[in-house]
């Protein structure tokens, strides 16, 4: 009986830190197991179960395949044809959400969300609409779709893992079970995805927040310096043909089109002026909007020492300002682009006070204390360690180039991930280490890429979680509440399985999602024991619950994520989590039993 008031004690602190306090939730997680095996509440073996969890393995090579997409630029190059310019909120999320939901069913959805994080970013300043009305709804959108198959969350991964080893374990008393299959949860998660997204969709309006004004009425906003960028359209590139538009090139928050010119010719501009291969576009823009234009595919920089501009991949931004010492002063940018291929550097823009040059760089005279953007090489940093040219030198992060020359074999080696596991071929963690190798031999992504894609305290997180299931379990305390909450659902078993789908999200809104789904684990199985049933309509709710955190932003990884560039708060997720919750909890407890009878 101790063991019991002891867990308790540990869940208690455990969920009062998450709650209460700003500690990151890998610190309080592998505290409270840390005092699990301190106390000897479970055998050591199962406390450190996690660690060697298939399903938690599996979650962390997703990240890697996540990244290759992304640094390949198959990810931007989707959304651009998917998603275009939309010209209102709900245009944007008719296109945004059910695509984010369709992929976040095949990759995990937590690195998705973080490359559409700064899409929406991008598309709110470009087509002026309002982020607060797309950034929750792209987190739901992709706990959503993460419900339709065995890989599209953490929690279905990590629960199928656990189903398996109480299968390995075998023992009398257990209530049928089996793995989960690929798309077993698609009968669940595709009706619950579709009605979740149109309620979002059409009740959006009233519950979700607006944007409020950052400045008060009065204020100025404050000086921000502005940069003369020259950039060409590249040959081939996918945005040749398309109109300033839908490019995303048309007068935006942070810039602005200042010339455009073909060959001699400078052309008006016009919201339907078609781009053309060498077409060379000016900007007025900020630095944050400079590093956007940038990693644009399909814009390079106008002036280069260099010839070769291939692995621009490879290529970093940096900010630096002339020395009196530059012996390039006094140069004209057209000149040293003529005579100087020492530096190895390609001129992106330049700024000389606070307003951009209304003549062009290539006429610009090279003074001490000018400030210029370059796209350059690693050998850079080297050959200016000494600061004679420049007298700074900053590395501008969040900006880098896609090596779009990989995007198909990323594709192809992503599909074919999903098709093996479909098919049976091999498991799903067989087939992600394969292809997260195939994504490193194939040049897709790097090792230091790959390494720092993975999210290692969201693994330690889960892998913790499933240390305190253990406690959980072995202390009895699962028994006691399996025990309560049977009597709550009496001899129902429809009432029985939405008293295990409240459960799930009420300690969504305390812990992760994770954690919940372990511990309503045994719970859930616990319930099933007692009413004689299949355990699988109980497994299947406890997927589906556990993944809906709505409520709370802390629950779920993409809600933290969102949290706040969306500049969200606590009540907003209530607002709109609760009834989103309630509707997908009504889905899920009529149609689990039809796909999954309670006696097979």
């Amino acid at each position: 009986m101790i063991e019991i008031y002891i867990t308790i004690a540990i869940l208690g602190i455990t969920f009062g830190l998450l709650i209460f306090t700003k500690l990151p939730p890998a610190a309080i997680f592998i505290g409270a197991l840390t005092l699990t095996i301190t106390f000897k509440i479970a055998p050591l073996e199962d406390s450190l179960k996690g660690f060697n969890n298939a399903g938690v393995l599996t979650i962390g090579a997703l990240f890697m395949i996540a990244a290759g997409m992304y640094s390949t630029g198959a990810i931007s190059i989707l959304s651009e044809k998917l998603i275009g310019r939309p010209k209102s909120i709900f245009q944007a999320q008719l296109k945004i959400l059910p695509n984010i939901a369709f992929g976040s069913a095949f990759l995990n959805n937590t690195p998705l969300v973080a490359m559409m994080i700064p899409v929406i970013r991008d598309l709110s300043k470009s087509c002026g609409l309002d982020a607060k009305k797309l950034y929750l709804p792209l987190s739901y959108a992709s706990i959503l779709g993460g419900t339709c198959t065995l890989i599209g969350t953490a929690t279905n991964l990590v629960i199928n893992g656990m189903i398996n080893e109480q299968l390995e374990r075998g023992g009398s008393g257990l209530p049928h079970m089996e793995p989960v299959g690929m798309f077993d949860l698609s009968w669940i998660g595709i009706p619950a995805t579709i009605i979740g997204i149109a309620f979002i969709m059409f009740t959006g309006k009233w519950l979700l927040p607006k944007k409020k004004n950052v400045l008060p009425e009065g204020v100025d906003t404050p000086e921000r310096r502005f940069f003369r960028v020259e950039l060409a359209v590249e040959e081939g590139g996918p945005i040749v043909g398309k109109s300033i538009e839908d490019a995303g090139l048309l007068d935006s928050e942070g810039f602005e089109i200042i010339c455009f010119h073909r060959g001699p010719r400078r052309l008006d501009i016009t919201p339907d002026t078609i781009l053309h291969a060498n077409d060379k576009i000016g900007f007025s823009t900020d630095i944050v909007a400079a590093k956007s234009l940038w990693v644009t595919i399909g814009l390079i920089p106008l002036y280069s020492t260099e010839d070769q501009k291939a692995e621009r991949h490879r290529h970093h931004l940096v900010e630096v300002v002339v020395s009196r010492r530059n012996t390039m002063l006094g140069l004209r940018v057209g000149d040293v682009e003529a005579q100087d291929h020492r530096h190895q550097i390609w001129l992106v823009g330049f700024a000389r006070g606070e307003s951009a040059m209304h003549y062009p760089l290539n006429d610009a005279v090279i003074q001490s204390g000018d400030v210029v953007l370059l796209e350059v090489k690693d050998s850079f940093f080297y050959q200016n360690r000494n600061e004679v040219e420049f007298s700074a030198i900053k590395k501008l992060s969040g900006a880098q180039i896609q090596r779009t020359d990989k995007a198909v074999t990323a594709s192809v080696i992503t599909v074919a991930m999903v098709l093996s596991v479909a098919f049976g071929l091999m498991p799903m963690l067989n087939a992600a280490l394969l292809a997260a190798g195939a994504m490193l031999f194939t040049g897709c992504m790097n090792l230091h890429d790959a390494g720092k894609s993975v999210d290692f305290a969201t693994l330690m997180v889960i892998a913790a979680a499933m240390g305190l299931e253990s406690a959980v379990t072995a202390s009895g305390l699962s028994e006691i509440i399996g025990g309560y909450l049977g009597a709550l659902g009496g001899d129902n078993v429809y009432l029985a399985l939405t008293v295990v789908f409240i459960g799930c999200i009420a300690m969504d809104a305390m812990v992760t999602n994770v954690a919940s789904a372990v511990f309503m684990f045994p719970i859930s199985m616990t319930i099933a024991s007692g009413l004689d049933v299949s355990f699988m309509p109980f497994v299947i709710t406890v997927m589906v619950g556990a993944s809906c955190s709505f409520i709370s932003p802390v629950s779920y990884q993409t809600n933290l994520m969102v949290y706040g560039p969306g500049e969200y708060t606590f009540g907003d997720f209530v607002k709109i989590g609760v009834p989103l919750s309630l509707i997908v909890g009504a889905l899920t407890v009529f149609l689990a039993p039809m796909v999954f009878p309670f006696h097979p």
